[in-house]
């Protein structure tokens, strides 16, 4: 029996709230054999390509990217909630399912022309990364990918993505919230 992504990822019921169905990628990464397939799948379809950095999204894309930028040789620029980050930032305002938020990062973590690979754990509405994409582009670097563990593609992150001509790639999806 052959072991996938999705085999290492458990589903809780009814958080945050009632009538959500969360996909907890914290299993897969206890599991070191489920945790180094993840690495090495998200970075399948790049082979060949070059990055100068990762970017990781608050907060699980900060335990991929670490590990993907570690993997590449590259540096990682993690984008966090507004006033985390010490030092000079610059700020993109997006929308949530309940209201919105306001992602950072810091005004000197990428240079002109640097291409980058953006990652997180699950892809929903979009809405996330694209507020880390937007970053990226102000601050004048390009986004070659984004990866992701888990799609949900009921939600249409993946078409929003699409839309801004975005590569995704996504291990596994859910149906459903």
């Amino acid at each position: 029996m052959s072991i996938n992504i999705k085999d290492y990822i458990r589903t809780i019921p009814d958080f945050p709230h009632e009538g959500i169905m969360f996909r907890d990628v914290t299993t897969l990464f206890l599991d070191p054999r489920g945790f180094r397939m993840a690495i090495d799948q998200l970075l399948h379809p790049y082979a060949g390509k070059r990055f100068d950095k990762v970017v990781g999204l608050e907060a699980r894309g900060f335990i991929l990217g670490g590990a993907i930028a570690h993997q590449l040789s590259v540096g990682f620029v993690p984008i966090r909630k507004a006033g985390k980050l010490p030092g000079q930032t610059i700020a993109q305002d997006y929308k949530l399912e309940y209201g919105e938020a306001t992602m950072e990062i810091h005004d000197d973590s990428l240079s002109a022309g640097e291409k980058v690979l953006l990652v997180d754990d699950l892809l929903a509405t979009g809405g996330t990364a694209e507020a880390g994409i937007k970053l990226i582009e102000k601050l004048g670097a390009e986004v070659i990918g984004c990866a992701f563990i888990i799609d949900l593609p009921d939600l249409g992150g993946r078409a929003v993505l699409e839309k801004l001509g975005m590569d995704v790639h996504a291990l596994t999806s859910f149906s459903g919230e």
